[in-house]
């Protein structure tokens, strides 16, 4: 027969497990909930669950039992939940002819400490929820007298059902008819106390990164809390569970590609099935290899046990790159398995795609360290990406449009790379499948994160299986990049001064060991970010390997405009927290009064938990913007400062990208793209999407080809320090420089034109002239030989409280799906948005500095709304965000500037107005012929030391 596969993705129940009740499976005899019960009463009846795969609190939101707890302080109200025990059940029936063929039952991921019951027989115990588990099942009648019916015991009998063994012992517990099926979930957070008892008190993290007993339990590790996140403790059977019934089933299939190194890449593929069931009843394997398309490029039988290898022709099959790079062209590989008589058995399809990745780490020519590039198919990338954390607190709540919709927003951020980080889980398959198809890299860590993780024997074994699952469901995708052994664990070495670090043990052998047996050295690996020198686990060497760079904001607390200086080979994390959209900030103010509508209110110090998240940010805020108390306006300074700060990172760093040898810093990776839940964090897209100003200036920071300038002020004396005392306006200067350059992330040389102008914020004047340098505003843009702008950027003096700007009168004309933006005066960070219910939309740039004569043109052609929804169609919580008088409007930085009073709000929200566009006067630019990186030194010289240009790149 066949393989059938039966999901069981409906009816089952849940309820909680009643203390008062000794045995566990006398709670089958409970009622469901067509009996009369208390609404609130989870102990006494069954419910039916909503949602399959299922968490418990969605469950009990969903039941009117629990408040959301994303809204006001409703976080605290629910902690209940997660120390408590919870019981799932389900009903399947069987045929007799079921029964005489293989069975087997698979788990994709149970969270976390779950024994299963089949028929009121223990058939499996979990305490892992990174580890599919998959048992054979048996009927009852056929056990043999010495075999102890349905116990599974031992880790050695665990592992070797992980490693989809096909001669595991079978669980006799099956009947015909109905077999019921009853999930027994503990709660992590004491389990977690009780292994702490046995094995002792462990360092991990911060106080705002959960309790330290996290690192004994392999569960998602955000969930205890962290610095942008809830505390949550989750439990259920969070992924789909299948019932396989085979004669032989083909249980992993890997479609090994390799491509040899340039510049041949010549390409070929290995192929192993591992079975399941009777394996002696597969007698061949059918494999054929298809294009996109569906045309069939190859086709052959293989006998079962031989070794199935093809070697492709050149042209045969087109090479997968990176976005931005060439196609992402993707394969289907089938592979049939059929009995003696020509009876199909099974049948996998698998999607590959065909690439080579190194990681090279080689000395520079004129630098300390080595370089830390990533080289795809012989092609050295410039990596701009971001951090990712899991998307929602509640695991089960993610759609796949939502995993699509987060991924495109990357994709058309002009983003690369995704590093998916330790403390969160590994993702499901839609996530891995959505950036093969986008062009998305992926540095993958393994699930550790800030924490002095233990390496017993059974903590060792449990990893070790863990590893093997998830290497093997991967290994096949070709957006996956790297692996990654940790995320901060060595850093917390110094951080913490711990005096030993027993995991190295799993960094530096177990996991390597793993990576190599299943799969060589088709993917690198990479022991922990930040890792640099074997030398003392060093990870603050910003000349060798990756670096953490949180000097801004956390660390010293030095100002974003430093971060030019400090770069490093490759910043794998960095950022500046800020507020989100107004409408995300309405929604967690539901369910408070009014008085917490303020900055400083409680509810939102609840959905800021980032450790002295006030003081911070009120120490950056007053550094660079003049303050207010109204919370719209300081929620939009918050972004702004975002804003200038991760994307002038980008900038700078991006510039040290400057050919062979010279790959000063190979990849810059912001922290973070999303959120969890609605929360004031370093995401730069909010829980719902909504993208802060942050993501569109990285987003031109990350164009193909980009220009920049940095302002030099000259020091008067050589104790002019520090830097932001000189620099940014606490003394006089007598002078300043700027350098102009454009880099080209291309394979190809780019003909262009850069057009410089100049104006001052305290007049309408815009000729070069001598003028003061911390008055001066240079933007600069440029445009290819058709006189399509290809980037713009202005470089503003700053700190921006130190200038009083000017009204820009602004015009906005709407045409269609066009917003035609311009200014009479130069205009800083204008916000484009929709209030009221319609404000889903999504600009193509938004966050824009428009100079007079150069009209700026942004279009909204896609609405994400769908992909996500709210929580109230997530969860099916009730409420809806409360809405402001509908109107399109366009927020800018000169407003508040403009006022020092709180009552300026009308000023910096203007209606759209259709007028007709100005036009442009500026002079004709001149003609630079721009390699993939250089200085415009000759450009500068001719404006002079104290004047500021502008340039843009045309």
């Amino acid at each position: 027969m066949s393989r059938q596969t039966l999901t069981l993705s409906e009816n089952w129940q849940w309820k909680q497990r009643d203390p008062k009740i000794e045995n566990v499976f006398d709670e089958l005899k409970r009622p469901d909930t067509s009996i009369q019960h208390d609404p609130k009463d989870t102990r006494s009846t069954w419910r039916k669950a909503i949602t399959s795969p299922s968490e418990i609190h969605v469950e009990l939101l969903k039941a009117g039992i629990i408040p959301d707890p994303y809204k006001g302080f409703n976080e605290h109200k629910v902690q209940w939940v997660g120390k408590r025990e919870w019981l799932y059940r389900y009903a399947f029936e069987l045929s007799q002819q079921q029964l005489s063929s293989s069975v087997e039952l698979e788990f994709e991921g149970l969270d976390t400490f779950c024994t299963v019951y089949l028929n009121e027989l223990e058939i499996l115990k979990s305490d892992n929820m990174f580890t599919p588990l998959t048992v054979s099942l048996a009927p009852v009648d056929a056990a043999p007298s010495s075999q102890s019916k349905g116990i599974v015991n031992t880790v050695k009998e665990i592992v070797s059902t992980l490693s989809l063994s096909s001669n595991a012992q079978p669980k006799y517990v099956l009947k015909p008819g109905i077999n019921v099926l009853l999930l027994h979930f503990k709660p992590a957070l004491l389990e977690a106390e009780a292994l702490e008892d046995r094995y002792g008190k462990v360092r991990a993290g911060s106080c705002n990164l959960g309790l330290p007993n996290r690192v004994y339990v392999r569960k998602a590790q955000f969930g205890w809390r962290w610095d942008w996140g809830p505390e949550l403790m989750t439990a259920g059977p969070y992924r789909p569970i299948h019932l396989h019934t085979h004669k032989a089933r083909i249980a992993d299939a890997y479609v090994k590609t390799i491509v040899s190194s340039a510049p041949e890449l010549a390409c070929a593929i290995e192929i192993e099935p591992t079975l399941h069931g009777d394996v002696s009843a597969v007698s061949k394997f059918d494999i054929s290899l298809r294009h996109p398309e569906g045309t069939v490029i190859r086709t052959q039988v293989f006998d079962i046990g031989s070794k199935i290898r093809w070697k492709l022709e050149d042209g045969e099959v087109s090479l997968w790159w990176p976005v931005g790079y060439g196609q992402q062209t993707l394969y289907h590989v089938d592979i049939i398995a059929t009995g003696e008589d020509g009876t199909v058995l099974d049948r996998v399809a698998k999607r590959i795609g065909f690439r080579r990745v190194e990681l090279v780490q080689e000395p520079l020519v004129d630098a300390p360290g080595t370089t830390f590039l990533f080289e795809i198919n012989g092609v050295r990338v410039f990596i701009g990406g971001s951090n990712w954390i899991p998307a929602d607190n509640f695991l089960t709540s993610i759609t796949p449009k939502r995993y699509q919709a987060w991924l495109q927003l990357l994709k058309d951020g002009n983003q690369n790379m995704v590093r998916i980080w330790g403390g969160g889980v590994y993702e499901p398959d839609v996530f891995y499948d959505t950036c093969d198809e986008l062009g998305i890299l992926v540095w993958q860590d393994f699930q550790f994160a800030c924490g002095q993780y233990p390496a017993h024997k059974e903590f060792l074994a449990n990893v070790e299986a863990e590893a093997e699952a998830n290497i093997k469901r991967l290994r096949g995708h070709p957006s996956l990049a790297l692996w990654c052994g940790n995320n901060e664990d060595y850093q917390q070495v110094f951080q913490w001064g711990l005096s030993t670090l027993p995991a190295v043990v799993i960094y530096e052998k177990l996991l390597p060991r793993v990576i190599s047996n299943l799969m060589g050295d088709a993917v690198p690996y990479h022991r922990g970010s930040p890792y640099g020198s074997v030398k003392e686990w060093d990870t603050a060497d910003p000349t060798i390997g990756d670096i953490h760079q949180w000097e801004v904001w956390a660390g010293k607390g030095a100002p974003y405009q430093d971060w030019d200086i400090m770069g490093g080979r490759f910043v794998s994390e960095f950022g500046l927290p800020c507020m989100p959209n107004m409408r995300t900030i309405d929604y967690w103010l539901q369910d408070t009064d009014s008085s917490q509508r303020r900055v400083q209110s409680k509810a939102m110090q609840q959905h800021n938990k980032a450790g002295a998240h006030e003081r911070r940010l009120a120490v950056y805020m007053n550094e660079n913007f003049w303050i207010t108390n109204d919370l719209e306006r300081y929620a939009y300074l918050t972004q702004v400062m975002q804003s200038e700060g991760v994307s002038s990172a980008y900038r700078m760093w991006r510039r040290e990208w400057k050919g062979k040898g010279k790959q000063y810093c190979a990849g810059v990776i912001v922290w973070q793209l999303n959120d969890c839940w609605p929360v004031s964090s370093w995401a730069i897209v909010d829980y719902f999407l909504r993208p802060k100003l942050a993501y569109y200036t990285i987003a031109r920071e990350m164009l193909p080809y980009t220009i920049g300038i940095k302002r030099t002020v000259k020091q008067n004396r050589e104790t002019d320090r520090p830097r932001q005392f000189y620099e940014f306006g606490a003394f006089q200067s007598i002078g300043a420089s700027i350098d102009v350059w454009g880099t080209n992330s291309t394979l190809l040389k780019k003909k262009a034109l850069v057009k410089l102008s100049c104006f001052d914020l305290a007049s309408d004047w815009n000729h070069v002239e001598e003028h003061s340098p911390f008055r001066a505003l240079p933007p600069a843009y440029r445009t290819d030989e058709a006189g399509r702008v290809l980037s713009r950027y202005a470089d503003w003096p700053q700190p921006f409280r130190s200038y009083d700007m000017p009204n820009p009168e602004l015009q906005l004309s709407v045409e269609g799906e066009r917003v035609v933006v311009t200014a009479k005066r130069p205009a800083k960070a204008v916000m484009l948005g929709v209030d009221g219910e319609d404000d889903e939309v999504r600009w193509s740039d938004n966050a824009l500095d428009v100079m007079p004569g150069d009209p700026q043109t942004v279009t909204q052609p896609r609405d994400y709304s769908a992909a996500f929804g709210n929580l109230a169609s997530s969860y099916g919580a009730s409420g809806t965000a409360p809405s402001r008088p509908s109107s399109k409007t366009a927020s800018h930085l000169n407003a508040g500037a403009s006022s020092r009073s709180d009552t300026s709000t009308k000023r910096w929200r203007s209606i759209f107005s259709k007028q007709p566009l100005s036009s442009n006067p500026a002079a004709e630019p001149e003609k630079y012929v721009v390699p993939k990186s250089q200085d415009f030194g000759a450009l500068i010289n001719k404006y002079g030391a104290k004047s500021a240009p502008t340039a843009s790149l045309l």
